[in-house]
């Protein structure tokens, strides 16, 4: 059935939705009476869907969990009953594992650029930053570390050159949420076709950057919160994840505050995130090098040698003994085996 609150442009192309030979290259030749259609909206039990005839709430099979769908996936559709018929699959996930569960949350699918929000407080913190990088990487998303608040700190530069060094050929951009000019500082990476998504802690302003860029009217607005001053710390005001067009092309994934980001499955995306140890890591003696104690360590070296600093080393560690004891290994019988977690 039709759905209002979602617009499609009436000039609006399946590419200009972000489809693209990705997609098409998995669609069988006897689908004849399928439409491809893009998630646009989850809840606990139905999906909202975007293709060329509009918005639609789409029909579901029986036995659907909705919680295995995430917004910007691709999917087809019967032309007539709206009914779901397949998920495509996915050239890009974000997605993380909570405390005490041993599935996945999926946050987004098929985002080009993730743009990981902080601002120039108390919030910014590097190795939450990290984090997100991490998570980044391992989607398979380009990270863009957004810098919010720049107006209320004398020298905005700093937090840049911080932000810079947390990954090699990081983009990192710097403004204020609430001006005129969000959209022009991030139009290189919302222009037609592409997607993005936004992730940050409470009140760093990305719901106002969600606003900005989609040129929501007022009562569709993601609604804003207010900062606590002791702390430099906002309330969670987005609490479902929704795609909104954005002015001029392209696509934006607002998610809800993430009060805590347990790095799991990332191995490959720590690697990147940490590319100075990964490139360090062959030239130790041992190669099953820990890089703590072991003689002929090149990253023991580096950091004697003022090239590497010992925060930087630590947080590597954490997170890769975090991502360790957090990724369940598949234990049991050929043909019969379930994920465990490892010990720490």
């Amino acid at each position: 059935m039709p759905v209002t609150g979602l617009v499609v442009a009436e000039t609006a192309s399946l590419e200009s939705l972000g489809w693209s030979s990705f997609f098409a290259d998995q669609l069988e030749p006897g689908e004849l009476e399928i439409i491809p259609a893009r998630i646009a909206r989850v809840h606990r039990t139905r999906l909202v869907a975007l293709s060329l005839v509009g918005a639609i709430e789409l029909e579901l099979p029986e036995r659907t969990n909705t919680a295995d769908y995430a917004v910007g996936d691709w999917v087809t559709v019967d032309a007539q009953s709206h009914m779901l018929v397949r998920r495509l699959d996915r050239r890009t996930l974000l997605q993380r594992r909570t405390e005490g569960r041993s599935a996945q949350q999926l946050a987004a699918a098929n985002v080009d650029t993730l743009f990981i929000v902080t601002s120039c407080n108390a919030d910014f913190n590097p190795a939450r930053l990290e984090r997100y990088l991490a998570l980044a990487n391992q989607a398979g998303t380009s990270p863009v570390i957004v810098l919010t608040k720049a107006d209320t700190v004398d020298d905005a530069q700093t937090y840049r050159r911080e932000a810079m060094a947390l990954q090699r050929d990081l983009e990192v951009v710097v403004l204020d949420a609430r001006s005129g000019n969000a959209g022009a500082v991030l139009a290189p990476w919302c222009t037609s076709g592409l997607t993005v998504a936004l992730v940050g802690s409470s009140g760093v302003g990305k719901s106002t950057l969600v606003n900005s860029l989609a040129g929501l009217t007022q009562d569709a607005q993601q609604k804003t919160g207010a900062i606590r001053e002791d702390d430099a710390k906002g309330r969670h005001t987005t609490t479902a994840r929704s795609l909104h067009a954005i002015k001029g092309g392209g696509w934006v994934i607002d998610t809800p505050g993430l009060r805590t980001l347990h790095v799991s499955d990332s191995a490959e995306g720590i690697e990147t995130l940490f590319s100075e140890i990964t490139d360090l890591a062959p030239s130790c003696r041992f190669r099953d090098c820990t890089h703590d104690h072991e003689p002929g360590c090149a990253v023991q070296a580096a950091v004697r040698a003022g090239t590497l600093s010992v925060e930087r080393l630590a947080r590597w560690r954490k997170l890769s003994d975090e991502n360790r004891s957090n990724t369940p290994v598949l234990t049991g019988p050929r043909g019969n085996k379930s994920a465990a977690r490892k010990g720490r």
